[in-house]
């Protein structure tokens, strides 16, 4: 299987959950069990990308490139239609992960704030690239790390009193020292974006112990009240109020496509880089994930990391 990982840059407030809760937001995030991580399921990303290159025609050549990736379609709608199809789709979707998360900052307006244990699931899914890729290490108790203390647009540094980043209502000392690693990865996740957004997150960049993290990932989303409107009065409907939660705008997350080669089954026979080309199209193609489509929720531009992109450079 050929891998491909990706990245997810949140343009609007994403919300892709789990449709239920049990806690005080009655429609949460999807999250990793065991970590709390949020995430985007691949199963939602896959919909999409499916639904993006759906051919006009319903029969012919492209018809069959598109059933020969994303599997056959159904023959009947609904629960009738869910049985296995004739043969499988040859992409595979992983799930999206938290790699920066957007926290409000005293300096600066925002950070794009990470931790080493973000930065090292990252490093892990890179795969074959992950030798450009340094390794950061660990921060020893609660403090925070920037690229370059000159270059940050959110390290708040008075005279007289040690440089400090201020996010939400916690203040992190910030090391003197230049971190080369972390450079490294802002350089290169720069490089992912568009040009005149590379600096957004160059100098906005901060690393922070995974255990600030772990708290920012589940304080620092976005939580919106809404509510029904009753259609005959435009007045609130009785027991029709709720709490949704999302990811800001502009979150990072990664993850990883996979691709084999067609099965022999399939209409078209592809090799797995064709098959991954087919999915994801132009370069930093704009999709719409989640719920709230229709009041610009969830749209988001979709990167691939391709061989020419290490540490930056394409």
């Amino acid at each position: 299987m050929e891998c491909r990982p990706y990245l997810l840059h949140a343009l609007s407030p994403l919300h892709v959950g789990t449709g239920q809760s049990v806690g005080v937001i009655d429609l949460p995030l999807a999250r990793q069990k065991a970590t709390g991580i949020p995430i985007v399921p691949g199963s939602s990303l896959k919909g999409v990308l499916r639904e993006l290159r759906r051919p006009r025609e319903e029969s012919g050549s492209a018809s069959g490139l598109h059933d020969a990736v994303f599997g056959p379609r159904r023959k009947k709608p609904g629960v009738e239609g869910d049985e296995p199809g004739d043969y499988a789709g040859a992409l595979v979707v992983g799930d999206a992960r938290l790699l920066a998360l957007p926290v409000r900052s005293f300096v600066g307006t925002f950070a794009l704030v990470t931790s080493p244990l973000l930065l090292a699931l990252a490093r892990r899914d890179l795969g074959a690239l992950a030798e450009a890729w340094p390794v950061v290490a660990p921060l020893e108790g609660r403090r925070a790390q920037v690229a370059s203390l000159k270059g940050s647009l959110v390290v708040y540094s008075a005279e007289g009193s040690a440089a400090a980043v201020y996010l939400e209502d916690l203040d992190l000392p910030v090391a003197q020292e230049p971190d080369t690693a972390l450079a490294t990865w802002a350089q290169g996740l720069a490089g992912l974006l568009p040009d005149a957004e590379r600096e957004l997150l160059t100098r906005r960049l901060v690393l922070v112990d995974d255990e600030t993290m772990s708290f920012l990932w589940e304080t620092a989303t976005q939580v919106d009240t809404r509510v029904s409107i009753e259609p005959d009065t435009g007045t609130a409907a009785d027991g029709h109020l709720w709490t949704e939660e999302s990811l800001p705008a502009e979150t990072l997350l990664v993850g990883v496509l996979g691709a084999t080669g067609t099965f022999n089954a399939a209409p078209r026979k592809l090799t797995p880089d064709e098959v991954l080309g087919e999915a994801l199209g132009g370069e930093g193609a704009v999709l719409q994930l989640g719920g709230k489509a229709t009041v610009g929720r969830g749209r988001c531009r979709l990167s691939a990391w391709r061989p020419s992109v290490v540490g930056g450079a394409r």
